[in-house]
């Protein structure tokens, strides 16, 4: 289909704002939001509509590369650490 609606439990803005960012700069979507139905509710709904693509598709390729940035992330922030520590503990 080349609109679909993707809904998640326990999510927050958080979520939905990175999923809007990432599906937003492929060439494949032609729209993407997303809503929190209620303040109240932990619940994001995140909407893609595609130019032809399956937007099952579109949407793991944006999850895909949510992980490898996090990954990216992470692995940097554990780099700065170990350099950090190294060098605090060297004397001066």
């Amino acid at each position: 289909s080349h609109s679909s609606t993707f809904c998640f439990n326990g999510e927050d803005h958080t979520l939905g704002n990175s999923l809007r960012f990432l599906l937003n700069k492929d060439p494949r979507v032609v729209f993407c939001g997303y809503s929190v139905p209620h303040p109240s509710e932990n619940k994001v709904n995140v909407r893609v509509q595609t130019t032809g693509a399956p937007g099952k598709e579109v949407f793991k390729d944006a999850l895909l590369d949510m992980v490898a940035i996090c990954e990216h992330v992470s692995t940097t922030m554990d780099s700065a650490v170990g350099r950090f520590k190294a060098n605090e503990q060297r004397p001066e």
